[in-house]
């Protein structure tokens, strides 16, 4: 796949050696003629010089066949532009960073079909870790209506050395709520379960659940026997 990214600053970069490292074509645009060395000679990423709403600029770097965009200037009006841009020039998946929430709306209708709040994935991630300290990790779907739990089982809990089957039919496991993923191991790789898998203290699960339930859903999963 073929991204192109606007903005060599932190996010841009990290983003695009994230990118790269999965195997992608990356192409970066910065007036930084720092940040496009850095992108070039540490990142491994393509890197052009110049403004990232800059049309010239744009189609030396290969906007018209850019598989996905991400806009993540540092000025929302920019990352607006940007993204106008690309829809102009026809991007199928166009990603922008956004700073004010004023900007959501517009960011939209000028053709993003992702649109993120830094601040608000920040201050969400230390709220959960201030809320559910026992969480490893928390995941929001379609607008908070349901979440992805990552937990650790520590031992003597009430999941121990039962099964996935026997859980699920506990009167006291959320209703609504799935087990989808699970890691016997930190040095194994993530699986999907089925009824018969059994968990193991130090073992690792990912919960499907409903925001009512969620301390429920901690309580019962990590609670002593």
């Amino acid at each position: 796949m073929y991204v192109l990214i606007g903005g060599a600053g932190l996010i841009g970069i990290n983003l695009a050696q994230r990118l790269v490292e999965l195997g992608h074509t990356v192409a970066i645009i910065d007036i930084d003629p720092n940040a496009c060395r850095y992108a070039r000679e540490q990142v491994g990423a393509m890197a052009f010089e110049g403004s990232a709403v800059n049309t010239e600029v744009l189609l030396e770097a290969g906007i018209r066949k850019a598989d996905s965009l991400a806009a993540v200037l540092r000025n929302d009006a920019l990352n607006l532009a940007m993204v106008t841009l690309a829809k102009h020039y026809g991007v199928s998946h166009i990603i922008s960073r956004m700073r004010h929430r004023d900007f959501e709306q517009p960011l939209r209708l000028a053709g993003a079909h992702h649109v993120i709040s830094t601040i608000d994935l920040a201050v969400s991630t230390m709220v959960n870790a201030i809320e559910y300290p026992e969480v490893e990790s928390m995941m929001h779907f379609e607008q908070g209506q349901i979440e992805v739990l990552k937990l650790s089982i520590p031992q003597k809990c009430n999941v121990v050395g039962r099964s996935v089957a026997e859980i699920a039919q506990d009167t006291r496991f959320p209703t609504g709520s799935l087990i989808i993923g699970y890691q016997a191991h930190p040095h194994m790789d993530l699986a999907i379960p089925n009824g018969s898998t059994v968990l193991e203290s130090g073992s690792t699960v990912l919960v499907v659940t409903k925001p009512g339930s969620l301390h429920q859903m901690i309580d019962f999963m990590e609670g002593c026997r």
